[in-house]
């Protein structure tokens, strides 16, 4: 299993990022969570396979049609997830 930290910035929050990244981790089976940041940026952890990762990463340059992608900084990470939940803004 891969897991990646990723950071989207650009015009994410009050688009439906969050929801839309849940529902799109939930169907290609990747866990993980998401969360909005105080800086107005998006911030996930998400793992799977390498096929699941690239599927969401390649997701993540475009979110959901109402979003603006400027820049997704992707991290190599570690964790254990068994779900993909949203948390609350940090």
């Amino acid at each position: 299993m891969e897991v990646r930290h990723l950071v989207i910035s650009g015009r994410v929050q009050g688009v439906g990022f969050r929801y839309s990244m849940a529902a799109r981790a939930r169907l290609l089976g990747v866990a993980g969570w998401v969360r909005n940041r105080q800086d107005g940026s998006v911030e996930a952890m998400i793992a799977g396979n390498a096929a699941q990762i690239e599927a969401m990463l390649a997701w993540s340059h475009r979110g959901p049609s109402a979003a603006v992608v400027n820049n997704v900084m992707v991290e190599s990470a570690i964790g254990e997830f068994t779900d993909f939940i949203l948390r609350p803004t940090a």
